[in-house]
């Protein structure tokens, strides 16, 4: 679907009006670029802004201010359309778009309920977005539940956007960690068995090393004593490792997060795929030899030096296996590769980049948003944690003490790329100083007003059945702009893969409707301060509500902006994997 229905009808006002221009011989370009339309930084400068009389300045070889005129003065049927146009220097499109036009929103969301804000931007190109992807070494921590959240966001957006998208989860099942793994675990099983072991020098410390250890020894007893170590370590392993990526899958399941593929890297060692992988670079004269190691060509495409693949010993690095497993990935047919990394990996992507390059694809076929670090508070103080001791704060932890919508919601306010403090206290406050309340709340006052209006036998009408018109007041139309904006949000948010975007949108409408529902009444009742809303916790009545008369025809009118309003707050939260309840 395209974009709301007021930018629609202005940008084709504006595209309208360039050709007109060029027909009468006013302008002479044989091509105009896209019409992009911003709000103004001043709600008294206009509705919309445009820019593309200085887009086309150059072209022209005119002034923009003199191209913004000869736009506005060719703009078809301009009085049906806007209520004001203003040509302000150097050459901005100030535009104030009439209020019935604003006011047909409210039956395009009616219209399309759960699809408003959704676009077929992505034409079914194919996405595979892989995420969290964590070692199964270990509990799932805070900022891996940062990695979920964003992940599982993206994926949204793109599904909302048009593309055709596969979650994927990397396990981390081979190499030197796993080794560690089983080491560490081995160590712990010996000591529960009444041996002196000699535990790992770089070992896990966390106590779930330990409660593994036990499970282990509950399942075999002291059967492994007997073996060699390094096939107990083995065969310790494997049982640490299914037991983890199980702690893992229900941490994820809890947490709301689901993978359609799991892919596993020892499946891809012993597949072959490293050696196919390097012998193709080999014959394309991408490796080469070097004091008894294979190094790949990266600086030929960008990276800042040549890559170790092979190492002396023969032992493969983490790049060898990433080409193979990005190779795989290609040859699964896929138009966009989107990864989900930790912010320490940045040095990564050019090296990524450069393997696309080497197979023969463009470099912007991977995209890589980087996640930086959780700080997590609790009221306002720091909580220490230290991986090296193996004292860490769970995703588990996080989610059975303060919910899984409240650690989404504050996982996703801010760019992935910056810190993020995450206060554990205030995201369990029912207030309006907690931001995932503060929307949630919207929607279930909402929601109560409807039960309240059922309960009185207020029917709440089809946009096409009420007096919208009525909807004169600035705080209406305020609301209406903003939800006219959610699919250009959406928009935005799936091509640059913020989420955050969408958070702070939805802050801005909750506030603009608990700012709304504050000064003015929407059902007729004198007793309507307390009935309309059976839980507020947001706000109390004002005066000029108090004072403010409501006929049966406006309340008809509210209650459709009303309804638009919660289903755009219930549209925008589900891309966030955030549920919208009813009461709280």
């Amino acid at each position: 679907m395209p974009l709301d229905i007021v930018r629609r009808k202005v940008q084709r006002a504006l595209s309208d009006a360039l050709f007109e221009a060029k027909r009468k011989g006013l302008l002479k370009g044989d091509s105009f670029p896209a019409i992009t339309l911003e709000a103004p930084k001043r709600p008294e400068w206009g509705d919309l802004a445009s820019t593309v009389a200085m887009t086309l300045a150059a072209s022209e070889q005119r002034m923009p201010q003199d191209i913004a005129q000869i736009i506005v003065d060719n703009i078809p049927q301009r009085e049906a359309l806007f209520e004001r146009i203003d040509v302000v220097r150097p050459g901005f499109l100030n535009l104030t778009v009439k209020r019935d036009v604003w006011l047909q929103v409210l039956a395009e969301i009616e219209e399309q309920g759960e699809a408003y804000g959704s676009t077929d931007l992505g034409q079914g190109r194919q996405v595979l977005v892989e995420y969290v992807s964590a070692n199964p070494t270990g509990p799932l921590h805070v900022g891996h539940g940062r990695g979920a959240a964003i992940g599982q966001a993206i994926v949204n957006l793109l599904r909302a956007t048009g593309h055709r998208v596969v979650s994927e989860y990397y396990i981390n099942d081979a190499g030197r960690q796993m080794k560690l793994l089983g080491a560490s675990v081995y160590a712990r099983y010996g000591e529960l068995c009444g041996r002196i072991m000699r535990f790992p020098e770089d070992g896990y410390q966390g106590a779930y090393i330990q409660t593994v250890a036990t499970h282990v020894k509950e399942q075999i007893g002291t059967t492994l004593l007997d073996l060699p170590a390094d096939l107990a370590e083995e065969r310790i392993k494997d049982l640490a490792y299914r037991e983890l990526l199980g702690w893992i899958r229900k941490d994820l399941e809890a947490f709301g997060i689901a993978f359609e593929s799991w892919f596993s890297e020892a499946a891809l060692l012993s597949a072959g795929a490293v050696e196919k992988v390097l012998q193709e670079l080999r014959e394309r004269d991408l490796l080469f030899e070097k004091d008894g190691a294979w190094w790949f060509r990266s600086s030929k495409f960008g990276d800042e030096k040549d890559r170790v693949v092979r190492k002396q010993d023969g032992e493969y690095t983490y790049l060898a296996a990433d080409m193979a497993y990005h190779r795989d990935k290609l040859a699964r047919g896929y138009d966009l590769l989107v990864d989900v990394w930790g912010a320490d990996h940045h040095g990564y992507i050019p090296r990524m980049q450069a393997v696309l390059e080497a197979f023969g694809y463009p470099k912007d076929r991977l995209r890589v948003v980087l996640v930086q670090m959780v700080n997590l508070l609790r009221g306002g103080r720091k909580v220490e944690m230290s991986k090296r001791a193996g004292e860490f704060i769970t995703l588990r932890e996080v989610i059975d003490e303060v919910g899984a919508d409240a650690a989404k919601f504050y996982f996703l306010m801010r760019r992935p790329d910056t810190h993020l403090d995450f206060d554990l206290e205030l995201a369990k406050q029912q207030t309006a100083d907690n931001p995932v309340y503060y929307v949630q709340y919207a929607h279930a006052r909402i929601a109560s007003l409807f039960r309240v209006a059922t309960s009185r036998g207020v029917p709440i009408p089809h946009p096409s059945r009420a007096e919208l018109g009525l909807l004169r007041d600035s705080d209406e139309l305020g609301l209406i702009r903003k939800l006219s904006a959610y699919p250009s949000v959406v928009q935005g948010s799936a091509v640059a893969l913020e989420p955050h975007r969408l958070t702070f949108y939805l802050q801005e409408l909750a506030g603009l409707l608990h700012n709304f529902y504050y000064k003015h009444r929407i059902l007729a009742s004198s007793d309507e301060g307390e009935a309309q809303d059976d839980g507020a916790k947001c706000d109390s009545d004002s005066a000029s509500r108090q004072r403010e008369r409501v006929t049966p025809e406006l309340t008809a009118a509210r209650l459709v902006l009303m309804q638009a309003v919660q289903q755009v707050l219930r549209n925008g939260l589900q891309l966030l994997g955030i549920s919208a309840p009813d009461q709280m």
